[in-house]
């Protein structure tokens, strides 16, 4: 099973909504970050990939599923597993926790690589590819 991230985040007022949940679009951005902090944390940064390799990433799509609200100041972990690697794309599973360990939201997330200058699917640098072997 592959090696997993954790990104502790905080819920601030501007996450929620008027009863202090967390509006639903924000779990993604949570999502976002924790992969773009996994990508980072081996070595890799998206303007680094798009100046020296010209290939950036985009989600191709998501499932995901909502099973309890956070709530304002609570701290979160963002937990990202890489699934499955292809050529051209990388399928992550992803949950939200509270600090009680409650699990809050789950994801399956295909994100595709992409030529910077065509937006078409392009392979990923062999480099990259050995490196999210060694991670998992």
């Amino acid at each position: 099973m592959p090696a997993e991230f954790n990104w502790p985040i905080r819920v601030y007022y501007e996450d929620t909504d008027a009863a202090g949940i967390v509006f639903y679009a924000n779990y993604l951005r949570y999502m976002e970050r924790a992969r773009t902090e996994w990508l980072r944390s081996i070595g890799y940064e998206h303007a680094f990939l798009k100046s020296e390799h010209g290939i950036l990433f985009a989600v191709k799509n998501m499932d995901i599923e909502y099973i309890k609200p956070a709530h304002l100041d609570e701290l979160l972990m963002v937990t990202s597993a890489l699934r499955k690697t292809r050529g051209a794309s990388l399928v992550f599973q992803q949950t939200i926790k509270n600090d009680k360990d409650e699990l809050l939201t789950r994801a399956t997330v295909k994100v595709a690589c992409l030529n910077a200058s065509t937006l078409k699917a392009s392979a990923m640098p062999e480099e990259l590819l050995m490196e999210f072997a060694n991670d998992s």
